[in-house]
Parts: structure tokens; sequence; C-alpha cells
């Protein structure tokens, strides 16, 4: 398995599970995503964000969705994990934690100060995975959320 940037080969692949996350997390109703707007937001010269794709040689089993904040009060990028997904053939199988990993590794080549993300409360193996990999609450901040 090797963990690689995504490429618009991947985008059919990609996309169907950004489709799967979204009924595995109950936005489905309201997931508006097509393939064109993956390849069209997703490559150019400003991408608007990135994808890490787990490929053991038949396609992406796995991608990590990420997009970077330029700097902070540190004058230092943050990395943010918007989405993981692993297909679920594909679990059990070290693919988030690699994924995971990955993008870290992508993070500490940005100088970036941190790797962020969010989890559902209930989302328990997640979590586990998160935890395992040495990663934490954020003991100073609540995520919060403004609908518009």
């Amino acid at each position: 398995m090797i963990i690689r940037p995504f490429t618009p080969a991947d985008v059919p692949g990609v996309w169907g599970m950004m489709r799967d996350l979204a009924v595995f997390e109950g936005y489905s109703d309201r997931f508006r995503v097509i393939p064109q707007d993956v390849l069209t937001h997703g490559f150019g010269p400003q991408p608007r964000f990135g994808v890490l794709v787990a490929d053991r040689g038949e396609g992406a089993c796995g991608m990590a969705v990420h997009y970077t904040i330029p700097w902070t009060f540190d004058l230092r990028p943050v990395v943010v994990l918007k989405e993981l997904f692993v297909q679920p053939a594909a679990r059990g199988q070290g693919v988030g934690q690699a994924l995971v990993r990955g993008l870290a590794e992508h993070a500490a080549g940005l100088d970036a100060s941190a790797l962020r993300w969010t989890v559902l409360p209930g989302n328990i193996p997640a979590q586990a995975l998160y935890a395992g990999l040495g990663g934490q609450k954020d003991p100073d901040w609540d995520h919060w959320v403004l609908p518009l």
C-alpha cells in the first residue's frame, strides 16, 4: 500500500468515498458535491483542498481530504484533516493509520504547527484510531458552528 496525493484519475473513487462518508455521517440528503467539483477545486494553480489516497494497486481504498490554513498566531500553517474515510473492505488493515501518518508527514513538510480535525462524538472507532496515533482532544477549544 502506498499513500500518495490524488490525481485526476482518482476523482471518481474519491467522490464515491465522499458520498459514502456523507451516508455514514448522516448528511447524504445535503450532499451536493459532484465529481466535477472535486476535479475543479482539487486541482489547478490554487487547489482549495488536497486528498491523500491509500492505494493497494487497485485504486484508492481510503482517503484523507485536507486543507491548509496558511498561518496563525505563530506564523506557521495548520493542516486540517477534513474527512478521513476507508472503504469497508479495507478497514482494520492499517489504512486509516497510514493515511493519518501520511498527512502528518505532509504537515511536517510544510513546517505546520499542528494537524487538526474533528470527530463525531459517537464515532468511537475513529476516536480510538486517533488516540492510538497520539491524537488528543484539544483542551483549550470547543468546536462551534454558525449555520448560514
